[in-house]
């Protein structure tokens, strides 16, 4: 059986770092994590091959060697995947559908053959088994967990990680809290499952022995969601791991609450992690309370953030607005929370409600939604009507964009954030790539961009001040040119 596993495109988004991957020549932010899992899960004997249209197209080659295709999406590929599957079905070749965007909304995808939905480990091999007997259904669907202890190494080998700028792991899935706009726990549950500390070195050791040497993001929901197994067993893992290795940051998404945990800080950043995307939503404690943001209420989150800096931890972070108790003052309160706490990589989003989710079905009871949720954060749309003016809302939205974007106060916020920041004690692996993105920056940012007069003063300043920052100040510089491009795409 020869297998075709397809990724389409993801639009060009916050999270797409396209026009940042330019700089060092990459053509991806990271590989699908999924379709790799769902390889290491298919028969061994089977052929397999990966096309990630994000790296390079479907050729007639591919789908003449086909027996199937598998493609995996999530929301914001939505218009991609239909794409792919038309081009599929039209040269004869079954599709077989999985993911976050078709066990949401695999009614409205009629031409797909078959679906494998929720996780893989659970609907896949009932899948397999039929397939095998010749009867084969059309939906396999779980209420069920997955026990992820059990789940394989995904298959890198089907991968040119030379495109990538990143690669993924995952070592838990599921969160503990339970925000009523995120899908997260209606998909993977409350109770994070989690594999053990050998697996993920497992993993670890396989990118290694094929070569990877860059930055690694751990995709899970929130990683701290199991503090106990991650204090005794997997970050003393890690740490015993790096040694004498070179390169390998790490990434992941957390909760605010690890700022109130000085040791597990402590250790997540000896354990090589540098950046952290938390969801820190907004500064109206009405809102948090609304959407039920329990580990954000009652606490200075500007000084959480900071806390985090200090210990060597970047934080990304999460807003919204549009939340039933945001007013007209939102705007700019956001604006000053960014801007005063130094997140630098500030994604900023209308609200909106993912099928699933509690905040969804409330809306969907009080007949306030409008359309699907489009699953890019910075688009500027939503699916739901607001209490406040649709337009009002618009127009502030794109007013913090503008802002905060601006090179001037970019450029100042990325140097708040460096005072702060406690440089971690990791070897960085300085490649070809990453040498000729510093030119490349000297040429786009600091001589052709309208931003180069506040680049060089930052140039300047954390060379002579933050040596140790340097290279971060750069790499920073360069997000902030993608992230202005990508506002200039929604009219900020």
């Amino acid at each position: 059986m020869n297998i075709l596993l397809v990724y389409p495109e993801f639009p060009d988004t916050f999270w797409s770092f396209k026009h940042a991957l330019k700089f060092i020549h990459k053509k991806a932010a990271s590989p699908p994590l999924g379709l790799l899992t769902v390889a290491a899960l298919l028969p061994a004997a089977w052929e397999k091959r990966l096309v990630d249209l994000n790296v390079r197209d479907v050729t007639e080659k591919d789908l003449a060697w086909a027996d199937y295709a598998f493609v995996s999406a999530m929301n914001v590929q939505r218009d991609t995947a239909r794409r792919v599957i038309d081009r599929c079905k039209a040269a004869g070749v079954p599709v077989v559908a999985g993911g976050p965007l078709f066990t949401g909304e695999h009614e409205a995808f009629a031409n797909v053959d078959h679906f494998v939905l929720n996780e893989a480990e659970l609907t896949l091999p009932p899948f397999l088994a039929d397939l095998e007997r010749g009867c084969a259904q059309r939906v396999y669907a779980t209420d069920a967990f997955a026990d992820i202890e059990q789940t394989p190494v995904p298959l890198w080998e089907l991968i040119d990680m030379r495109e990538y700028a990143t690669m993924d792991v995952q070592f838990s899935r599921g969160c503990p809290f339970n925000c009523d706009f995120c899908n997260v726990t209606a998909l993977l549950g409350r109770r994070p499952r989690t594999k053990t500390a050998a697996q993920l070195i497992a993993e670890m050791d396989r990118l290694y022995a094929l070569g990877w040497r860059g930055d690694v993001f751990f995709v899970d929901d929130n990683f701290i969601g199991n503090k106990q197994k991650i204090k005794t067993e997997v970050l003393p893992a890690l740490i015993a791991w790096r040694k004498g290795k070179v390169g390998m940051g790490f990434s992941t998404e957390v909760s605010i609450n690890l700022a109130d945990d000085a040791e597990l800080t402590a250790s997540m950043a000896q354990a090589g992690f540098q950046n952290v995307f938390v969801g820190i939503e907004t500064p109206n404690e009405e809102a948090l309370a609304e959407c039920g943001k329990v580990q954000n209420q009652g606490r200075d989150l500007v000084t959480s953030v900071r806390t985090l800096q200090r210990a060597g931890l970047q934080v990304q972070g999460g807003f919204i607005v549009g939340f039933d108790s945001d007013t007209s003052s939102i705007f700019q309160r956001q604006i000053d929370f960014i801007q005063k706490s130094g997140v630098v990589t500030a994604m900023v989003g209308l609200l909106q409600a993912p099928y699933g989710t509690r905040l969804y079905e409330r809306l969907k009871k009080e007949g306030r939604l409008v359309d699907e949720s489009s699953g890019n954060n910075v688009d500027g749309s939503t699916n739901i009507v607001p209490k406040m003016d649709l337009d009002a809302l618009q127009a502030g939205y794109k007013r913090i964009l503008n802002h905060i974007y601006a090179p001037g106060v970019y450029y100042a916020r990325v140097k708040t954030f460096l005072q702060e920041y406690k440089a971690p004690d990791v070897r960085y692996h300085l490649d070809r790539e990453h040498l000729m993105a510093f030119w490349r920056s000297i040429y786009q940012l600091g001589i052709k961009g309208v931003e180069r007069a506040h680049y060089w003063r930052l140039f300047f300043w954390a060379l002579f001040r933050r040596p140790r920052l340097f290279p971060l100040a750069i790499t920073l510089s360069i997000y902030g040119y993608h992230f202005r491009r990508v506002c200039e795409q929604v009219g900020a």
